[in-house]
């Protein structure tokens, strides 16, 4: 098979981390340089299914699921405390297990505070990093987080649920669509099967102790920002000018500790890759290409 049959040929599989099921996508051929794409609040692997068809050719792309998210396990709170560290150790394990010991990194949202953490723990493996608003800088956030740092501040029954509005069908649809200059080109299917996963028992929960523990990312960005600035990896932030959440200044503020690093503003929201996944992919090229 020729490495061009693989752009639309992508399998699905799941494998065991420490007892837990971690379900990824993955195409492209094995000997390809590898990529591995991490998802965030509140999707799963299926939001690269537009991207991976136009990296698939030249890379050994995979998507896994996070814990607690699409088709990974979800075990309980009682069974497992979902912390970033926690996520981190299992797909740290997870690269292990299916053999990326060399590896791009793409990182969107909560893929960013994880990705991030993999860097800093196995800075060696890491050949490059394409950020799609995935932050590590405070001048990132937007006032969308006020209510999320009130909660850091004052962990209250009465602040979480605050913060429960954040995680409803509605909301999703808004993370979405807001921003994208035309949102026609954003598919339904992408949100209607996020609130499906949403939806299952205990998952506001998780999501809820997420957005408490959330601030233990903040204070790694010095360590995120120590690894940027003594490893340099090459680096494309490619952001949603107009994301809700994470402000274009994320985005610049990587040239601080790499001055090389590329920085691209598309005219769309949060979810840049449901309008822009074709120049996502040409930019991903571009980096990984050289």
């Amino acid at each position: 098979m020729t490495r061009t049959a693989y752009r639309s040929r992508t399998t699905y599989h799941t494998v065991d981390v420490t007892g837990l099921k971690v379900f990824y996508r993955q195409s492209g051929p094995s000997d390809a340089p590898k990529l591995l794409l991490l998802h965030g609040l509140p999707s799963a692997g299926h939001m690269f299914r537009d991207l991976i068809p136009q990296l698939a050719d030249r890379f050994n792309v995979v998507a896994p699921d996070l814990l607690g998210f699409g088709q990974s396990d979800m075990p309980a709170g009682t069974r497992f405390t979902y912390t970033f560290e926690a996520l981190t150790d299992v797909l740290e394990g997870f690269t292990d297990v299916i053999g990326f010991d060399r590896y791009a990194l793409y990182v969107f949202d909560y893929g960013a505070p994880t990705g991030f953490r993999l860097a800093v723990r196995r800075p060696d493996r890491i050949t490059a990093i394409v950020s799609q608003n995935g932050n590590a800088y405070t001048e990132g956030f937007s006032d969308g987080w006020n209510p999320i740092r009130a909660y850091w501040s004052e962990p209250t029954q009465a602040n979480r649920d605050v913060i429960r509005t954040m995680i409803q069908p509605e909301t999703t649809i808004w993370q979405y669509t807001h921003g994208a200059a035309d949102p026609s080109l954003v598919s339904p299917d992408g949100y209607t099967l996020d609130n499906h996963y949403l939806a299952r028992p205990g998952a506001d929960e998780i999501q809820l102790d997420l957005f408490l523990d959330y601030a233990s990312n903040v204070a790694l960005y010095p360590a995120f920002k120590e690894y940027f600035r003594t490893r340099r990896p090459p680096l494309l932030a490619i952001w949603g000018r107009n994301d809700p959440f994470f402000r274009p200044a994320g985005a610049e503020a990587f040239r601080r500790d790499i001055p090389d690093a590329e920085v691209q503003l598309l005219n769309t929201g949060h979810f840049a890759i449901e309008t822009h996944a074709g120049e996502i992919a040409a930019a991903i090229r571009g980096l990984l290409t050289g």
